[in-house]
């Protein structure tokens, strides 16, 4: 199209989402200019190892960067990093940057992602507080790693328990501040956070459930972080992880539909027909569950480039998968297949109390709706086959180890 060839098409956001988009518009066929505007100075990298084997210094960043310099160059896609974008003009076609640019578009991809949550408490600017998002983020974290240091980590999530598992390998003294009841509360089951409380009391982090953080003080870095109790951990530094909030903003005030999440079709399409969204910023349609999702995965990021770039030069091509997460601490490696809100069953295979290999599959009415497997690569294949097709299944069958994944739907 005479459009394309002009300004082609712009990707907001240098992320696994808009770094897949790159790679899929040319499989697909597309020819026109691409440009991808990022933030960050770093070409897009893989955010997952961040807290596992990056920070533990075990891999570089050519390890973690999704392709290397010369992939966009040869692919004909203009990175333009260190730039954030401040506005979409819709009507002119336009994103202007804050270093004063306006770059055309004929079809714009946003995927900005998400950012960290941040806890607004007394002390939270004190050095030594930090967050973990980003390389620049990791690289800081790095510089207090060393055998006796005392961390304090906010927040008993997937990235709060990668960071301490990491850590205490590493030889440091760490405890965890979780406000719920138990760790991993948002994603998993009882059985499964007992499990983690279990693993990492056994490699000797101490967990704290049930604790609200009121500050943190230290006279020129932080020395302590104070509990709604009142209570005080000494720590030489913090690592906060309390969740991340979608990047709606610029999707908000160009006056595109959002709500929890930028609202997109099954193709990835905006309320404008020249948009596309894709990512953690999306509130998309998922057809296993027959209903909206926001996900927050790598997984939901690749498969959502590639059904933007489909989009975007004309084809559709619905998404719609069982979505799945894993997570990685000491030599535990968790696999999350579906979602298992709304369960009414959870059948445990394996051992938890015991042993460092299980799964737990839930059944809503019979029908398998997700599984969280710890170190069960077959439970966790074959239980995404099964979800995505609403396969109802006996429960003495998953209980029964002797019977093989693959058997498992037999009568």
């Amino acid at each position: 199209m005479a459009g394309q060839e002009k300004n082609g098409i712009v990707i907001i956001g240098a992320g696994q989402a808009g770094a897949q988009a790159v790679m899929s518009l040319r499989a697909e066929g597309y020819e026109g200019p691409i440009r991808l505007i990022g933030e960050e100075a770093e070409p897009p990298y893989q955010r997952p190892p961040l807290s596992k084997k990056f920070l533990a210094g075990e891999i570089g960043f050519d390890r973690v960067e999704l392709k290397p310099a010369e992939f966009y160059e040869q692919s004909g896609c203009e990175l333009i990093l260190g730039t954030r974008v401040t506005r979409i003009e819709r009507e002119a076609h336009l994103v202007h940057t804050g270093d004063g640019r306006a770059i055309g578009y004929d079809k714009l991809l946003i995927a900005t992602g998400s950012r960290v949550r941040e806890i607004n408490v007394p002390g939270f600017d004190l050095p030594g507080v930090h967050y973990l998002r980003t390389v620049g983020d990791v690289r800081e974290v790095q510089t207090h790693f060393h055998a006796g240091a005392k961390l304090v980590v906010v927040g008993g999530g997937y990235i709060g328990l990668e960071v301490a598992a990491v850590a205490k390998k590493n030889g440091m003294d760490v405890t965890v501040l979780e406000t719920a009841d138990r760790v991993m509360a948002r994603v998993v089951d009882p059985i499964v956070s007992h499990f983690y409380q279990r693993i990492h009391a056994e490699e000797g982090v101490k967990i704290r459930t049930g604790e609200t953080v009121a500050g943190f003080e230290g006279k020129g870095k932080v020395e302590s972080v104070v509990t709604g109790e009142g209570e005080k951990f000494p720590c030489d530094f913090v690592v906060v992880g309390v969740g991340i909030l979608p990047n709606v903003e610029l999707a908000q005030e160009a006056g595109l539909h959002v709500e929890n999440g930028i609202v997109v079709d099954e193709c990835t399409q905006t309320s404008d027909p020249d948009i596309c969204a894709a990512g953690d910023c999306t509130n998309h349609p998922n057809g296993v569950y027959g209903r909206r999702l926001r996900l927050e995965s790598v997984q939901n990021a690749i498969e959502q480039g590639k059904t933007a770039a489909a989009c975007l030069t004309g084809k559709a091509k619905p998404y719609s998968q069982v979505p799945w997460f894993w997570s990685d601490q000491y030599d535990l490696k968790l696999q999350i297949a579906g979602l298992s809100t709304g369960y009414t069953q959870a059948v445990t295979r394996g051992d938890p109390d015991h042993a460092r290999s299980f799964a737990v599959f839930y059944l809503k009415d019979g029908v398998l709706v997700a599984v969280d497997a710890v170190n069960r690569a077959p439970e966790f294949m074959m239980a995404r086959q099964l979800i995505a097709k609403h396969a109802k299944l006996d429960p003495a069958r998953l209980r029964d180890e002797t019977i093989n994944m693959k058997e498992i739907e037999k009568a």
